[in-house]
């Protein structure tokens, strides 16, 4: 299974966040191109890939978290985006947040 896909989870908590808005941007053109926006489920998760593995292709990639609402007037940051390429377009890429009001990471997933 090739594509993007991602979750958020709250590191204060341990547990999922939902609610997320989540866009994904493809890099490689100028301006950057919107190629998919959705919210994180109750799970954290999106319902569909970032990226579905048919239109999966080797790049450079956005991912911008919109956390604030979820931290509130605790943020750090309102929007969290997390660049990425993908050398393979032939794997699977997962790639998701783990943040805190003060803090947030990331990692290649499985």
């Amino acid at each position: 299974m090739a594509g993007i896909s991602t979750h958020v989870l709250d590191l204060t908590t341990g547990k999922p966040i939902g609610g997320v808005p989540i866009e994904l941007y493809d890099l490689s053109v100028n301006p950057p191109k919107l190629l998919n926006r959705t919210v994180s489920n109750a799970d954290g998760r999106t319902d569909a890939p970032m990226l579905a593995s048919s239109a999966a292709k080797a790049g450079p990639f956005e991912l911008r978290f919109a956390i604030g609402k979820h931290f509130r007037e605790h943020a750090l940051s309102d929007i969290v985006p997390v660049r990425f390429t993908v050398f393979d377009p032939v794997q699977h890429y997962h790639v998701p947040l783990i943040c805190s009001p003060w803090c947030f990471s990331t990692y290649r997933g499985a």
